[in-house]
Formats: C-alpha cells, structure tokens, sequence
C-alpha cells in the first residue's frame, strides 16, 4: 500500500517525511525567528496576538495548552492577561523551546510555564486537561490539521475553548494578488538577510497558499466536535482566528 503524501510548502513529500523537515525549517531560525516575525509581518502579528487575547478573555487560574508554542509568545501574552495561571508550551522543535525558556527566566516566569517537545497530532496528555488551546501559525505545518484538531477537542476539559491563530485567503481577488507579490518577492528576501535563510521563508509563504480557507477550516473545527465554531478576519483576512467551544 503506497503511503499518502502532503505538501510541504510547493513540493509534494511523503506525511512520514514533513514533521521532520518542519522542525529542521525551525531549527534553523529559531534564534531569529521572533525578529522574523517582526519583519514580515511589520509587527502586525502583536496587534493580531492582542486581538487573539481580546476574544480569548482569559481568566485567573485557568490551564493553557498552547501547541507549536514555539518560544511561548502566546503563553506570555496569556498569563499576563489572565495574571495568575499555568501555561504549558509545546512544540515539535526543541530549539524554538530553549529560545521560550530563556524568556521566561529573564521575566521571572518560569514556574509559570512548562516546555514539552511533542507532536500536535498526538498529544502526551490525559483527557480533559486544559481549560484553553491555542496554536498560532502553527497549524498549517501540522500533517495532517484534523487529527491536530481532533486532540485538541480530547485534552480539554468540558467547557474548554480552542482558538486558533492562522495566516488565511483575503476574499478580495485584487488584494489577494497584491499580497502574495509582497510574500512571495519580499517575504523569502527578508528571511535571507536577517536569518540567512530564504528557503525556510520561501516555504512558510507557499505553506500560507496551501491551506484551506476560512469556512473550510470552519468545517474541520466543527468536525472535531466543537461547537459555537466561528471565525474573525484580521487584516481583511491575512490572518484569521478560529474559535470554538468543547460543550
């Protein structure tokens, strides 16, 4: 039986082989990916991780998941607003981690957050965990999206909330063209001159081309069985957050 395939940015690689060239993508730039982010984005991204909190609303107390949490942008943003909590990072990239553990010892927060390596698509957790689940820009490099969904939906308890951060399609066709000549002339320039690495960035903007739009990711959320599923556009969809409810 032949395995199936998936992409990886504009190539077409076996699912064996796409966890494992997504974490050498993020080996690579970890040290810089935070200023990366930064760059490409010309610091939008902490106006669309505000507007992520700003729906979230977290609570004092409440246990956060926080997948491909990478160096723990998200976790930070979240145990400030919710002002006490515990916030467990994971990401398939220990590099990226390392960078996160760094940040929590320079701002004091370490007993606050934990920093797991592991795999979104199977999660090394207990049923009905977390009271919160959160991945950003995370989950088009997962494998296979709906089985990522599909554990979010188990490690949350009753009454948890997932939201999901993701890079999506602007439904204007003009603007639409007009965005993907900055990502893909500007975009993978930028990863070159700050990282030193324009191949890692010329796969995170095909990888942002390959994933489904917005009411077709709205379906995936649904099928995990989350309910109350709904979306909001950032940037006239350049980005878009997707929430959802285990009721």
């Amino acid at each position: 039986m032949s395995e199936k395939t998936t992409h990886f940015g504009s190539e077409t690689v076996l699912e064996s082989e796409k966890a494992g060239r997504v974490r050498g993508l993020f080996s690579d730039v970890a040290s810089k990916y935070d200023v990366m982010n930064d760059a490409m984005s010309m610091g939008i991204h902490r106006i669309w991780k505000e507007a992520m909190m700003d729906w979230l609303a977290p609570r004092p107390g409440q246990k956060l998941l926080d997948v491909a949490g990478g160096t723990g942008d998200i976790s930070f943003r979240f145990l400030d607003r919710a002002g006490s909590g515990h916030a467990t990072v994971l990401d398939l990239t220990e590099p990226m981690l390392v960078e996160g553990r760094k940040r929590a010892e320079a701002a004091m927060m370490v007993d606050s957050l934990d920093w797991i390596v592991g795999d979104a698509m199977a999660l090394p957790f207990e049923d009905n965990t977390f009271d919160v689940y959160t991945i950003s820009f995370g989950i088009r490099n997962v494998t296979r999206p709906q089985e990522a969904l599909n554990e979010a939906f188990r490690v949350l308890k009753p009454g948890g909330r997932l939201m999901v951060l993701e890079f999506s399609q602007i439904p204007n066709d003009l603007m639409q063209k007009v965005y993907d000549l900055y990502s893909f002339n500007i975009i993978p320039q930028l990863g070159q001159v700050i990282a030193g690495d324009r191949d890692s960035y010329q796969y995170l903007v095909e990888s942002i081309r390959n994933f489904p739009d917005q009411e077709t990711f709205l379906k995936m959320v649904e099928q995990a069985g989350f309910e109350q599923a709904k979306y909001r556009n950032l940037s006239m969809g350049i980005a878009c957050l997707h929430s959802g409810w285990k009721l």
